[in-house]
């Protein structure tokens, strides 16, 4: 089965997001685009919110989600029940994101990370499946928590 990945992005992300939906796609992902467009303006805490809810309802196995930083996304996302997200700008991080966290959302901020670098980034990131072992108990209790405040 395809895993099926939500992109969406702020203002300040939008040349990144087109890059990335392309290069996904190119990779066989099923990848759905929530915006926005050049010329289009949207608090990022709304895209962040919208692309969080589609995956914790399983509309998508994964998000990627953008703005300037990705700091504003990753905060927001994290408000979502059921979400875990991290900014992640090098291989290692979007790597233990999901292995070490099962994460399910990954930002990135397109002032910090030039198109190149962010194409390594996702890949190392779609091809990472949560190991379980010493990290398991750990995301257990994170997802206890975050049923605390439901």
């Amino acid at each position: 089965m395809v895993m099926r990945i939500a992109i969406g992005c702020d203002e300040a992300g939008i040349q990144l997001k087109d890059t990335l939906r392309d290069h996904v796609a190119s990779k066989g992902y099923e990848i759905v685009d929530f915006g926005i467009n050049e010329g289009e303006v949207v608090l990022y805490p709304d895209k962040a919110k919208e692309i969080a809810e589609a995956v914790a309802k399983g509309e998508f196995d994964r998000g990627i989600i953008i703005c300037g930083t990705g700091i504003g996304m990753a905060i927001t996302a994290n408000k979502v029940p059921g979400i875990r997200a991290s900014v992640a700008h090098d291989v290692f991080s979007a790597e233990r994101l999901v292995k070490s966290n099962n994460a399910q959302i990954i930002t990135l901020g397109q002032r910090v990370i030039g198109p190149e670098s962010a194409k390594t980034v996702i890949d190392a990131w779609l091809v990472s499946e949560f190991q379980g072992g010493g990290s398991l108990s750990k995301v257990e209790r994170m997802i206890e928590i975050d049923k605390e405040y439901r």
